[in-house]
């Protein structure tokens, strides 16, 4: 670094900017750091607690209460980093569309909205967790306060992040519109408090249509948009406290069953790094590489390996297009077909254990994650041999001359290869349906699993790696928590304010029974789908609609499925299905 350079950085570092970035950066690095942390301390816990009851037969009475103890602070640290990172989940489809101009002003709306939200909320969230202090873990015998601190404490970095961020942005006339709009429409829903009571039922439309569509349209992240549309109504419309917002959040962000999405998401980033996944696809190529539409073949069998693991499509579909999407463009194939192919694939193998969707429906409905590990495998695999149908009549003209074939002996030598790498999979199944561990804690022997075979058979485990890992794993996380939790709330308001009977009655009154309920059904899923994506709109209305599918006389396993791909459906259909773009 030159003289002249330094002076100029050290210019900058004494500027109140340069100072803020200083302290925003410190500040990731150590919710980072704590973040990644948390994560490899679940895995360690649970995999203790696994071990010590089915090999040594002596449960350790406290290890889930120390893992739901650990996990709202994880979900709270992970909400942060993908604060941080504009990683929480939104709709880009307008905001990108938008042209160079009006881009900044929706990305800093979306910035000032959040920050909003978390103003609102943050003094009832220490109100929560003061309330906390009397109430004592059974186990740990310490206050519920220390796990109830996640909330204010993850509120308050992530509205620091915010307000930072907001001084920092290089486009000061879009901040201020944006705050200024945000400002505006706060006061005018503030001056309304007196008249909106009266408007009754009405305000479900007001706040929970118009207000959460509005949001959602411009580009806010799902999580923030719930948030904002629940308390404002609960604050505006009703006599309840707005620390019903925070109890009903985490109520949804503790479950302990979803600390299996941190878990599997950790394992199927641990696949990629391994090796293992370009093992499976590599044998699936010398198997089919050599026959019409073989790499198609390859790159339905490849996703349907690896997707649902991972918590994100965009890393499911990361997986494996790179390694076979340049050989399927040099046989002549068009990008539109290897998109469309990637999508369609992506929609239809939500249903596959270990799926996280799965697991969120579980969660929040009740239903056997066992069963639904079982019921997904029939409908996954109608679908992928109705894809693979289509593959050869899409491909049955395709001239593989100078493709050669590969020996029966590379053939076997790349299933060897692949070998420990497909019966992964089967191992997950096997564990929670012998019941060796539950639905939660399964994902810490395929963790353990993986990294033992990359160790030992695949020789990579790139340890450099680790860290980024444990950090991409608490983001994802976060994000998908945060949205549970939010959409908890949202979901609870609906059910307070009588919408779920009404909606119950109205659907149970349909003409035509079960089978008009299902296509009412998918048709709905797949617009939440491609507006919401999976889980939120699961985590929505999952609650208020499984109880009317018993009603109707449909299983709630086979509902399961037609909700879950009608989803995917709506996530890759264009023109907002996020899928899509990520495709």
């Amino acid at each position: 670094m030159t003289a002249a350079t330094a002076s100029a950085r050290s210019i900058v570092d004494d500027t109140p900017v340069g100072a803020l970035a200083v302290v925003d950066r410190y500040m990731g690095v150590s919710v980072e750091i704590c973040a990644a942390l948390l994560v490899a301390a679940e895995i360690l816990v649970l995999f203790v607690g696994v071990v010590s009851r089915y090999v040594f037969h002596s449960p350790i009475v406290w290890s889930d209460e120390l893992a739901s103890f650990l996990f709202l602070w994880l979900a709270m640290l992970g909400s942060v980093v993908a604060f941080r990172n504009a990683g929480h989940m939104r709709m880009t489809a307008i905001v990108s569309k938008s042209g160079a101009r009006l881009q900044p002003f929706f990305e800093t709306l979306a910035l000032a909205a959040s920050v909003a939200f978390i103003v609102l909320t943050i003094k009832p969230a220490f109100e929560f967790a003061h309330e906390e202090i009397l109430i004592t873990t059974p186990a740990l015998e310490i206050s519920s306060a220390w796990r109830a601190s996640a909330l204010p404490v993850g509120l308050a970095l992530m509205l620091a992040s915010g307000v930072i961020s907001l001084l920092r942005s290089p486009h000061r006339l879009a901040a201020f519109c944006a705050l200024a709009v945000v400002a505006v429409v706060a006061c005018a829903f503030w001056a309304l408090g007196g008249v909106l009571p009266k408007f009754g039922n009405y305000n479900l439309l007001l706040f929970f249509v118009g207000l959460v569509g509005a949001l959602v349209f411009a580009g806010v992240p799902i999580a923030f948009a719930f948030g904002l549309a629940t308390f404002g109504y609960i604050a505006l419309t009703t006599r309840l406290p707005t620390l019903v917002v925070i109890g009903r959040m985490d109520e949804g962000m503790s479950h302990l069953i979803l600390l299996a999405v941190p878990l599997f998401v950790f394992l199927g980033l641990l696949i990629e790094a391994t090796g293992m996944a370009r093992a499976m696809v590599g044998f699936l190529a010398s198997l089919l590489g050599h026959v019409r539409g073989g790499l198609s073949y390859v790159l339905v069998g490849a996703m349907y390996l690896v997707s649902g693991i991972s918590g994100s499509k965009a890393a499911d579909m990361a997986a494996v297009a790179p390694v076979l999407f340049p050989e399927m463009r040099a046989r002549g194939a068009k990008n539109g077909d290897l998109v469309a192919l990637l999508s369609a694939t992506g929609a239809q193998t939500e249903t596959i254990p270990p799926s996280i969707v799965l697991i969120t429906i579980g969660s929040v409905t009740g239903v056997s994650i066992s069963a639904l590990f079982t019921g997904g495998l029939l409908p996954g695999l109608v679908l992928g041999v109705t894809l693979c149908a289509l593959v050869w009549f899409r491909y049955r003209n395709e001239d593989l001359s100078s493709v050669q074939r590969p020996t029966a002996r590379t053939i076997g030598r790349t299933l060897a290869i692949a070998f420990p790498a497909l019966l992964l999979p089967f191992v997950i199944r096997a564990a929670v349906v012998e019941g060796v561990a539950t639905a939660t804690e399964v994902s810490t022997i395929g963790i353990v699993y993986a990294a033992i075979v990359g160790l030992v058979v695949y020789r990579q485990f790139p340890l450099n790696k680790l860290y980024p890992m444990l950090v991409t794993t608490a983001g994802l996380s976060g994000a998908i928590l945060l949205i549970i939790g939010a959409a908890t709330g949202m979901a609870w308001a609906l059910t307070q304010s009588g919408f779920s009977a009404t909606l119950a009655t109205a659907l149970k009154s349909l003409p035509g029974g079960a089978p008009v309920f299902l296509v009412v059904s998918a048709i709905a899923f797949i617009i939440l789908g491609s507006v919401l994506e999976g889980i939120p709109a699961i985590v929505l209305f999952g609650p208020l609609m499984f109880p009317i599918a018993r009603q109707v006389g449909v299983h709630e396993v086979h509902y399961a499925m037609v909700v879950i791909l009608s989803m995917g459906i709506g996530l890759f259909a264009p023109p907002f299905g996020v899928g899509y773009y990520a495709a």
